[in-house]
């Protein structure tokens, strides 16, 4: 059976209910599942809790889906770059689970490798080690942490074949690679869709058996947070 769909919208049919938790790819505006993102804000899915590092900025990536109130817990480790973020945490209107960013990555990486929880120094002494087991080793005190799972994780690769196999370039790679394992069904969205034996097996970061749905995305747009240039030389 084909791992390709035509289009982000025909990716998520047929496996979308109110109350799941999704993993989303990305890190700021770099590297995250847009059209994914536009598609699942479209299915008028709600109560979700999402997985992500931030939520974009205003009126870019997970941002839509505050904007239509879909979203009921972020598991996050920055909220700065975004207003409504901000605005429906501190009314109250938003659940937020602080993870050190860090933390958030191992616990990712941790569920995709069947690990379901681990202690680290990271947060101990603060807010963060509330409510959780605390224990000593080798004279240090460490905050046990446990992993995360998704119902469905959303990908952005560079490069990927028909089988799933996936490449990610540069910083566009963060979270992505460990996201795709962690999901109970991942879909990869992917600027260059190549068949099988097109990809240098040495290349491929996240292999096949982790995604189960593809959508090829050409010309995917790349957002710039914070535009910087300098005075041209006379």
């Amino acid at each position: 059976m084909s791992k390709v769909y035509p289009d982000a919208y025909a990716a998520l049919a047929g496996i979308l209910k109110d109350g799941m938790t999704i993993m989303s790819g990305g890190f700021g505006l770099c590297g995250i599942p847009e059209v994914l993102i536009l598609a699942l804000r479209d299915s008028g899915v709600k109560n979700l809790t999402v997985i992500s590092n931030n939520a974009g900025v205003d009126g870019i990536s997970l941002s839509l889906l505050l904007e239509t109130r879909q979203i009921k817990k972020m598991i996050s480790s920055y909220v700065g770059e975004n207003k409504l973020f901000a605005q429906q945490y501190l009314a109250g209107e938003l659940e937020l689970e602080f993870t050190p960013q860090g933390t958030m990555s191992e616990r990712i990486r941790a569920g995709g490798a069947g690990i379901p929880a681990f202690f680290t120094k990271t947060g101990v002494g603060t807010i963060i080690a509330e409510g959780k087991d605390v224990r000593e080793f080798d004279g240090a005190q460490y905050v046990m942490e446990r992993a995360l799972l998704a119902d469905i994780s959303l990908v952005h690769a560079w490069k990927g074949d028909t089988e799933g196999n996936l490449v990610y370039r540069k910083t566009a790679r963060n979270f992505n690679p460990m996201m795709a394992t962690a999901g109970k069904i991942t879909i990869a969205q992917v600027e260059h869709l190549v068949e099988p034996g097109q990809i240098d097996p040495d290349h491929i970061i996240t292999p096949g058996i982790y995604v189960q749905r593809i959508v090829h995305v050409k010309d995917a747009i790349k957002h710039i947070e914070h535009r910087t240039t300098r005075p041209r030389v006379a």
